[in-house]
């Protein structure tokens, strides 16, 4: 986590234990706990904390050594485990003969997530092997060391996809060092994937496909088949959690007389997650606990750290099955008159919601469907909009509202032509579903409405319905710090906009945030965090940004954030778009930045303008001996924009960069970015 709202806490030494840990981030759960407590419950935990980093059983205490500190006087102490107090599920027990029991088996839940639902399917299977008595180790991938994973014992992966097959950002050091040249024999280690995509998408659940293959071919054991889960991913998702946890307990059964979850080699590398501990939040080295019960891990706090003291005010937390209704105080184009691109800034009020974020997050927005497109729907089907249907839920309601508010009519899906194509018996239609290619060609230039006007076949209000898949919230990067601007959000939103049959659309968010909105108008949202790209912890830091389009829009917020803060690091932005008098998004902001000198350096690319197109690879390519310096000077990296262009070939451009300037051959130079990577210097917010 950002270690930036504690800068200012005087009491802050509290956090010195986590700190000479770097791979043991404070969860978000535990960082909340953290700000209710006094100064005097916080003084006694730094203290403790720091009495027992002095102590040789502390190294243990830190994941440092296989022994356990005895803090209560209890044989083996009761931080041992989390559950290892008065006989818990966690406690150590021997045999009746003084033998030593058999080893527990390690399972190790690792989450690779973009938009946070593979990160709750995960929270999910480690709430299920919990309930059958296991106890599992969930950890984000950006927390885990890659060249730990030969000494996992088990390892249950859950992956998003994200662009074109790729795998998430976090997930990415992992993917590289199992697909690298370095990959070592897993023989020892046993695995199962969920994957999570898009179907929509040609390379749908990807990423968990190369990662349940490689995982095999490098010889680990597969315990139960990879699952594949569509965006309306809870049923298979449950279904495959079902399955796996019988599978695993059995497993672990066999191997022991006491629950899985013991001492881990890579402990240290633990988000600590509540998820994993519900009611707890574990401590550095995933020994002992801070709880709501005034008890650190079974040993008691000072009588000033009470059950009332230590709970925090309850708060309404908005999330995406219950999103917070605020309201559009400001839309403003921000792209010039004629420019090709309209791109928007939007400003959302937040009064009463309690909701904070920080630079790096993203802000999910509910659409709602523009009516002259459902009405256009509703016409070529022959209905009126009255007619009664019947949601998955099992409430009922007319077929307009259900168009309007409940599934997603903008974006065309194999399984929605494949459907179609059945209904209406069309032939021309069932030859492109049977060419793979075409189909693909045929979805990327044709959105639903358009199937329905060139194959005219009229269905019954429920059929049409359940052609189409549920909604589901749009994520965008939000371009403003809390610091700067209080109760409110800012967005940056491009407008999709295309012409189909003789009209012409937009995209379902884009078009209902930039278009459709008034000021003054609801709009659902709620806040989806996005740890993997924070600023620096100290101020001090440089930054690189690298950003095209609207890809500008959490730089915004990042200068906004260090401006506040006083932050004395160096700031470069590289960034591009199509000209300079069109489409410099908030270019007097960053003038203004450039003038104050918070804005140290500026590269910028106009792709339509002049002779040649340059691009932001161009100026970085210009620039390679600069970059490769502030690297070495501890630089750390951002990049925001399209995964599949943009981004792909920032990336290459730098590892030329690394290799030119830095002298190494190709496979160092991958395994220098990598470590940056790891080391979270380098970042990206990539779509």
């Amino acid at each position: 986590m950002n270690a930036c709202p504690y800068r200012k806490d005087p009491f802050s030494p509290f956090l010195s234990v986590c700190t000479m840990n770097p791979g043991i981030p404070l969860p978000p759960e535990l960082i909340l706990q953290l700000g209710s407590l006094s100064p005097i419950q916080l003084a006694w935990l730094s203290g403790y904390c720091w009495s027992q980093c002095q102590q040789p059983a502390a190294q243990a205490f830190l994941g440092q050594s296989g022994a356990v500190p005895s803090v209560t006087g209890q044989p083996g102490g009761a931080l041992a485990h989390p559950g290892a107090v008065a006989g818990g599920p966690g406690a150590q027990t021997s045999t009746a003969t003084g033998a030593e029991p058999a080893a527990a088996r390690r399972i190790t839940i690792l989450s690779a997530s973009q938009t946070g639902n593979a990160r709750r399917v995960a929270s999910q299977l480690a709430d299920s092997l919990k309930k059958a008595g296991l106890q599992p180790r969930l950890t984000g991938a950006a927390d885990f060391k890659s060249k730990t994973l030969p000494a996992e014992d088990i390892l249950l992966l859950v992956s998003s996809t994200q662009g074109e097959g790729e795998p998430p950002e976090e997930a990415l050091p992992l993917h590289k060092f199992l697909f690298g040249k370095k990959a070592p024999k897993l023989d020892t280690l046993h695995f199962a994937v969920l994957g999570l995509g898009d179907s929509s998408y040609p390379k749908f659940c990807q990423a968990g496909r190369d990662f349940d293959a490689r995982l095999a071919e490098l010889g680990a054991h597969r315990l139960h088949d990879r699952g594949d889960c569509d965006l309306d991913f809870q049923a298979t998702a449950t279904a495959w959690i079902d399955a796996i946890t019988p599978v695993l307990k059995k497993l672990c059964a066999g191997s022991s007389g006491q629950p899985s979850g013991g001492a881990h080699p890579a402990a240290g590398n633990s988000t600590g997650t509540a998820a994993a501990f519900p009611g707890a939040f574990p401590l550095p080295g995933g020994q002992g606990t801070l709880n709501t019960a005034g008890n650190l891990g079974g040993f008691p706090l000072p009588a000033d750290a009470s059950v009332a003291t230590m709970e925090a005010p309850a708060a309404q937390v908005w999330t995406r099955e219950q999103p917070f209704t605020a309201s559009l105080s400001v839309r403003q184009k921000i792209t010039a008159r004629n420019a090709e691109k309209d791109v928007e800034h939007i400003e959302i009020d937040l009064s009463d919601s309690g909701i904070q974020y920080q630079p790096g997050d993203a802000l999910g927005v509910w659409p709602v469907n523009a009516p002259d497109l459902v009405s256009e729907i509703l016409s070529l089907h022959g209905l009126k909009g009255d007619e009664t249907v019947q949601l998955p839920d099992g409430t009922s309601t007319d077929i307009r509202h259900a168009l309007t508010h409940h599934v997603d009519i903008t974006q065309n899906t194999p399984s929605f032509v494949q459907a179609y194509a059945a209904h209406s018996g069309k032939r021309e239609l069932q030859e492109i579903v049977e060419n793979a290619e075409a189909l693909d060609v045929y979805l990327a230039s044709t959105p639903p409405v358009g199937v329905f006007a060139e194959h005219p076949y009229r269905l019954p209000a429920q059929e049409l319905l359940k052609l189409f898949r549920p909604q589901a919230p749009r994520l965008y990067s939000i371009a403003s710090s809390q610091d700067d601007v209080g109760d409110e959000v800012h967005l940056t939103v491009g407008v999709v906009q295309f012409r189909h049959h003789g009209q012409h659309y937009t995209g379902a968010a884009s078009g209902y945030l930039g278009h459709l909105l008034e000021e003054g108008d609801g709009v659902r949202v709620f806040v989806e965090p996005n740890p993997h790209f924070r600023l620096p912890a100290d101020g001090d830091t440089s930054i690189i940004m690298i950003g095209a389009g609207t890809g500008i829009a959490p730089f915004r917020a990042f200068m906004q954030q260090r401006e506040a803060q006083g932050d004395k690091g160096r700031n470069w932005l590289i960034f591009g778009n199509q000209r300079f008098t069109d489409d410099f998004l908030y270019q007097a902001e960053w003038l203004q930045y450039r003038k104050s000198g918070l804005l140290t350096r500026a590269d910028l690319a106009w792709s339509r303008q002049g002779k040649e197109k340059v691009y932001v690879q161009h100026r970085l390519t210009q620039a390679g001996a600069d970059v490769w310096q502030w690297l070495q000077e501890g630089a750390h990296l951002y990049v925001c924009g399209d995964a599949n262009r943009m981004a792909r070939d920032v990336d290459r451009v730098l590892k030329e960069i690394v290799m030119t300037h830095g002298g190494m051959p190709e496979d160092d130079a991958d395994d220098y970015l990598n470590d940056l990577r790891e080391d979270r210097r380098y970042q990206r917010d990539v779509y």
